[in-house]
């Protein structure tokens, strides 16, 4: 019988057995299959609450992105608006507008839940 994942122990044993039915490879429908989405569920659920991931910045993550393509400040001038504008943004005096938002995501090829810290 399944139950919620209170331990350390529990947790680790449902990682194995998680490992060992998608060796298997259930059918969707079947006891073995639905076990195993239970399992995925319930070792999700007992991350979140032990082992969160931390929500980043949008500044933050446009900052390492800019960083990791190489980009400069006058970069994101088609994406944000004028000079001032860019360095009000990543000195986080002002806020990125939707429309910045969406204009980084499609220029930069960014997910939109990037830049609004979702």
């Amino acid at each position: 019988m399944l139950k919620p994942i209170k331990t350390e122990e529990q947790y680790e044993e449902a990682l194995e057995k998680i490992w060992y039915l998608m060796d298997s490879q259930p059918a969707l429908g079947t006891p073995k299959g639905d076990e195993l989405d239970i399992l995925v569920t319930l070792v999700e659920a007992y991350e979140a609450k032990h082992y969160p991931i931390p929500v980043v910045e949008p500044i933050t993550y446009l900052k390492s992105i800019m960083n990791s393509k190489h980009l400069k400040q006058s970069d994101l001038i088609p994406y944000i608006g004028h000079k001032s504008q860019v360095s009000k943004i990543l000195s986080g005096k002002r806020e990125l507008t939707l429309s910045m938002v969406k204009n980084l995501s499609r220029g930069l090829h960014l997910p939109l839940n990037k830049l609004v810290g979702a």
